[in-house]
């Protein structure tokens, strides 16, 4: 069905598409090249949401080279207008007579509008193309708009024995300034950075993307049950913070928000903040990737709720002891059906340290806990 050359160009359109990996939120990475005569005649992708589409800079960059072309597109091109026009109008308007998509927009609003509306013009669709590395590029946005829920990355740094701090929490730095350093390209890909409010009362962190060129911030969101938030702390400063909790203190909430911080009251029936509830807030809002930078608790009260996709973990070479505090606080488990499975994703040394990203397997909660935290 689909050639080398195909392929080839395909690959091209999901490079492009990654230029767009810390900057497109809410939409999706998008790239898009246009072949005539098995030459690039235009390419594009999106560069951030209310620009144009990575069909459009395709087209602009082709000009009259477009008519007779085939267009290989990452993500179905889009049939509704939005805060732009639909690509697939400008697709076919522009005289292509094929389009390779390597997968079908998971939006409402398209899903399979767009495809559809390309084949009544006439013009020949074919879909599937290297689908599960656009899938890859875009798990948070195929899940936000599939389930209403973000992609979950939790980010740990520990030793070689799992432990990511000292019994009294003396934590910096078990990982060296490489790793630190690689963490903020995975801040700057997130649409929000997420932690409990016992870092923050420990570290006085900022959650921002510090180091390296970033054209947005990620929103800062802080769990935060009882509203024990220092009205100093450094994260009500330079940024967008939000803060969930279980407390309807309205003097507290008051004088948070005067400070900046967005407050949303989201109690489970335990008095915790409920983790699926903020979950589906933080989609709403847009979000499709979350980085989790937390401890053990949080950490583990969202392994225990099935709320996790996937576990980016920085191993340093050096053991801490079974006294040291570890990476998730499971509670004990009395059967090996109620582990946490994961999947091998990657492997790499990142200056002296381990880098492991590894995929969450379950899909049900375990270990009897509960869904709130805090």
């Amino acid at each position: 069905m689909y050639s080398a050359e195909d392929s080839r160009w395909m690959a091209e359109a999901l490079r492009l598409a990654k230029l767009g990996l810390c900057s497109t939120s809410p939409n999706p990475r998008v790239g898009c090249v246009l072949v005539q005569d098995q030459k690039m005649a235009g390419s594009g992708w999106h560069y951030r949401a209310g620009e144009p589409h990575a069909e459009v800079h395709a087209l602009r960059e082709a000009g009259a080279n477009a008519r007779g072309a085939t267009a290989y597109v990452t993500l179905e091109p889009c049939s509704h207008h939005g805060r732009t026009p639909p690509c697939a109008d400008a697709l076919i308007a522009s005289g292509v007579v094929r389009v390779v998509v390597a997968m079908q927009d998971p939006n409402p609003f398209v899903a399979g509008r767009g495809i559809a509306r390309l084949r009544e013009a006439g013009i020949a669709v074919e879909c599937g193309l290297m689908e599960a590395a656009a899938r890859e590029l875009n798990a948070g946005f195929v899940l936000r708009m599939t389930y209403g829920l973000p992609y979950v990355r939790c980010k740990t740094g520990m030793s070689l024995d799992g432990r990511t701090a000292l019994s009294n929490g003396v934590s910096q730095w078990i990982t060296g300034a490489d790793a630190r350093l690689d963490v903020q390209h995975w801040r700057a890909r997130s649409c929000a950075v997420l932690t409990g409010i016992n870092t923050i009362l420990a570290d006085d962190a900022q959650l921002n993307v510090r180091e390296i060129h970033c054209d947005r911030q990620p929103l800062r969101v802080v769990l935060d049950s009882q509203l024990r938030m220092p009205l100093t702390a450094r994260i009500l400063q330079g940024g967008a913070t939000r803060i969930y909790t279980a407390c309807s203190d309205e003097s507290k909430i008051s004088r948070l928000q005067e400070a900046g911080a967005a407050v949303v009251v989201l109690p489970d029936i335990n008095g915790r903040v409920d983790l699926p509830a903020m979950l589906r807030d933080l989609a709403q809002q847009g979000c499709n990737e979350i980085l989790v930078e937390a401890g053990a608790t949080l950490n583990g009260a969202l392994l225990r709720a099935a709320l996790v996709d996937e576990l980016l973990l920085y191993i340093a070479p050096q053991l801490l002891g079974d006294m040291a505090r570890g990476m998730a606080s499971l509670g004990e488990l009395t059967r090996l059906d109620q582990r946490v499975d994961l999947v091998w994703q990657d492997v790499r040394q990142i200056g002296r340290d381990l880098r492991i990203l590894v995929s969450v397997k379950h899909s049900l909660p375990i270990a009897g806990g509960g869904v709130g935290w805090g």
